[in-house]
């Protein structure tokens, strides 16, 4: 899905963690450094990187924070990954706030500071490889384009039953979907050749979002591993998921399309 954290459709967070990463390991190699050799300019050094660190992962974070909230789908093995991604990257960051406060102390082992950096390192490292696989493999951040995909939309609103205006009649192209947020429900609307169309966003086999994915000749797929669902019908025309989705009445009246729940 495209990230809600973005410039011109390029994500932020990606970016920004290319910072701290080696700000953090700048920080560990040359406190080392400084250990094994007593050189206090090369400890000096290594108090900058640490600071540097810690700032640019703070803004990292805010990135991060967005695409968790806005852009990882709910309900998802990647929303699990992604909790435990930022769990660890949070651990991380408090240790290198920690080993800060504690270098202020000249009293401080330089040892015991050394040795918290490397678990740090350690913990940036696991969750920097769960990151990619958020990225390479469930497709957070991804702007995924196809023919007759247009712009990416989301419309949010409070109305949760009834007959709830959505879209104008002439809004979307021929293949072109639009992500719903009807209160807690995420629900895509989709026109195709024969009219508009309305289904769950959440694919059944690992909750990825089906507005991230492609729609052509009333078929939708997921992005992630290739299920395909009948739109009108939410049936399964081809695996790996053996359930359907749910789908939902459209109407549309003085060239306004609603949703009908």
């Amino acid at each position: 899905m495209k990230s809600r954290a973005h410039i011109k459709s390029h994500p932020i967070h990606p970016i920004l963690v290319s910072f701290p990463i080696a700000f953090f390991i700048g920080t560990l190699v040359f406190d080392a450094l400084a250990l094994l050799q007593d050189n206090t300019a090369l400890w000096q050094t290594g108090t900058y990187l640490n600071r540097a660190g810690i700032i640019t992962a703070v803004l990292a974070a805010v990135a991060g924070v967005i695409d968790y909230i806005y852009t990882v789908p709910p309900k998802s093995t990647a929303k699990t990954r992604a909790t435990k991604h930022a769990l660890l990257n949070s651990t991380n960051l408090i240790i290198f706030v920690t080993v800060y406060i504690l270098r202020q102390d000249v009293d401080t082992s330089r040892l015991l500071l050394v040795g918290l950096e490397l678990i740090g390192i350690v913990l940036m490292s696991i969750a920097g490889w769960m990151g990619g696989t958020l990225v390479h493999r469930n497709q957070v951040g991804v702007d995924i384009r196809y023919a007759q995909a247009g712009k990416w939309k989301e419309l949010y609103t409070s109305e949760t039953s009834g007959k709830i205006e959505v879209a104008d009649a002439n809004e979307l192209k021929i293949d072109q979907m639009k992500l719903l947020h009807v209160g807690d429900k995420r629900i895509v609307l989709g026109r195709t050749e024969d009219g508009h169309v309305a289904f769950d966003d959440r694919c059944t086999h690992r909750g990825a979002s089906l507005a991230g994915g492609a729609m052509i000749c009333g078929t939708v797929q997921c992005p992630w591993h290739g299920t395909q669902f009948n739109v009108k019908t939410g049936e399964v025309k081809c695996g790996p998921a053996t359930e359907k989705i749910p789908t939902y009445a459209i109407s549309e009246s003085d060239g306004k399309v609603f949703l009908n729940l």
